[in-house]
């Protein structure tokens, strides 16, 4: 079994992450779920098997499974994506953070949260 939120936005069928399915499990539209991707809201749409769709909601999916893992809980770590302020970034959430382009930064708190230093 992949991470319960991986497991949950994966298409098994055809191996990808499915927008349908990320949009639905972060509670947002897909024109939101194209802002955090960075692409155009119709290429979530017509093309979500393509490598640039996959790889920038697999960013958005890791940064949510990371979460999860640290919180115990896919439910939690999406509260934590979309309302949690984050210390050290002006109070901003991690989903504010990625659709300003700030992705790695945020998987960079993650992996310090993780490691036990507190943020």
């Amino acid at each position: 079994m992949l991470n319960p939120f991986l497991d949950r936005v994966t298409d098994r069928e055809r191996g990808t992450i499915s927008p349908e399915r990320v949009s639905e499990a972060l509670h947002v539209p897909m024109a939101r779920l194209a802002e955090l991707a960075h692409v155009h809201r119709n290429t979530l749409a017509r093309q979500p098997d393509s490598p640039v769709v996959q790889e920038r909601l697999g960013v958005v999916a890791r940064i949510v499974a990371a979460a999860g893992e640290l919180t115990g809980d896919a439910g939690r770590a999406v509260v934590w994506f979309r309302h949690q302020p984050l210390a050290g970034f002006d109070g901003r959430t991690a989903e504010e953070l990625v659709a300003a382009g700030h992705a790695e930064a945020v998987l960079a708190h993650l992996e310090m949260l993780r490691d036990g230093v507190y943020a």
